[in-house]
């Protein structure tokens, strides 16, 4: 499959190329040379002359003769513009023709060595971005059971991808993506199930494989009944909020904690998935560095059953769960009659899914307790509150950057 370039992949070289061959057209009309069947060409004006260009890629020039005198040079401009237009056209019409006809079999007839990613959603685009910054020559093929047109557009000229339209779980769809052939499957749809049934299916065609289908799961709970499973075990599973997770603890907070004397004290605004890893971090890597963590969440009490039911590490560490609203002030007053944020360094992570509440609290916490490392969470990248947070010392991050900075090199390179 021709790779082109990642900015426009399906004109970009076209477009040039009709330009350059207008100008060769028109730059021979100017230098004096005539038309065979239009002999008075020579005396008309630029118009005429553009006119008579622009036509040579509809109809070449049958209607208006052969280049005839004038220098060498023009005609040679001119007979090169005779060639090359009606070519040019010709080219795109088949292609057009092709694609109306069957587009999926013409874009993977010739796949080799391709990266096959399931899903067209935002964690599609942070796994090509990062893709595309080490490996911007490699074929990708993006497969969606319906993806809207905008969307399509912008896949296939930001990241330079096929984009095709089925069901993963589809034998036919499988046999046609070439999986043999390929070097990588990354499930990242919306529907786990669909994910670990496509890769069941994957695995009993393509054993081979194996270790280079990445899957991404979105249920925590779902993934964790799963890893003792055959399917799980044989590819490599993930949840994009234990990715995040892993790189907040692991780059902003483990440095924090050993430098601190006392054991710290942490808390944990907003505990859904994000914040349900985070937990799950700081006991792996950072269980003896804690003294306290206090968890605030709209639905506590039931997520921190649910985390019990799945946790297999002891805690050695005091927990305080407070159930409400964040941005609830009652909230706060409990815990604070429970927990003395003006005490030592402690971190307070700040963590729903409303970028503007997160920031809000943080604003608040920073004024009441400015002894505090405060984190703020935001989905996408964001420069009002990378701004913000750098005038307040409030540690802004958002989800997004986490994953793609911590998108494990294993997972791209063709190995």
């Amino acid at each position: 499959m021709a790779q082109e370039s990642l900015d426009n992949p399906t004109i970009n070289w076209r477009w040039p190329a009709a330009l350059i061959l207008f100008l060769l057209a028109i730059g021979g009309l100017l230098s004096g040379v005539s038309l065979s069947e239009r002999p008075d060409v020579i005396h008309s004006g630029f118009l005429t002359k553009a006119y008579y260009s622009l036509g040579l890629f509809v109809v070449g020039g049958l209607d208006i003769g052969t280049p005839t005198g004038g220098s060498a040079l023009g005609r040679l401009a001119l007979w090169l513009a005779y060639f090359g237009a009606p070519a040019l056209t010709a080219s795109a019409v088949f292609e057009a023709v092709l694609t109306l006809i069957s587009p999926n079999r013409w874009q993977l007839k010739h796949l080799r060595d391709h990266v096959v990613i399931v899903g067209a959603g935002g964690l599609t685009t942070s796994y090509l971005r990062v893709l595309r910054k080490q490996s911007p020559d490699v074929s990708v093929v993006v497969v969606n059971d319906g993806v809207e047109f905008v969307r399509e557009q912008e896949l296939r000229e930001t990241f330079n991808v096929n984009v095709i339209t089925g069901d993963i779980t589809h034998d036919f769809l499988l046999k046609a993506l070439r999986l043999d052939k390929a070097i990588r499957v990354v499930l990242l749809g919306e529907d786990d199930f669909q994910s670990y049934e496509a890769a069941s299916k994957i695995l009993r065609q393509f054993p081979h494989l194996g270790s280079k289908i990445v899957l991404h799961c979105h249920r925590l709970r779902f993934m964790r009944a799963m890893q003792e499973t055959n399917v799980a075990k044989q590819t490599i599973n993930f949840n994009l909020y234990n990715l995040a997770a892993a790189g907040l603890v692991r780059d902003h907070l483990i440095g924090h904690f050993r430098k601190t004397q006392d054991r710290d004290v942490v808390v944990i605004a907003g505990f859904g998935r994000f914040g349900q890893t985070v937990l799950e971090e700081l006991q792996t890597h950072a269980r003896d560095e804690i003294a306290t963590v206090g968890v605030i969440d709209i639905d506590a009490d039931r997520r921190v059953l649910v985390v019990d039911e799945q946790r297999q590490i002891s805690e050695n560490y005091r927990r305080e769960v407070f159930q409400g609203d964040i941005a609830h002030p009652e909230v706060w007053q409990n815990l604070a009659a429970s927990i003395d944020l003006s005490v030592g360094e402690p971190t307070v992570i700040i963590g729903t899914g409303r970028a503007d509440e997160n920031l809000r609290s943080a604003l608040w916490l920073k004024r009441e307790y400015p002894n505090t490392m405060v984190f703020a969470r935001t989905n996408d990248k964001s420069e009002l509150a990378l701004e913000i947070g750098a005038e307040h010392d409030i540690k802004c991050f958002s989800i997004k950057q986490l994953i793609e900075d911590n998108i494990p090199a294993s997972w791209l390179n063709q190995q």
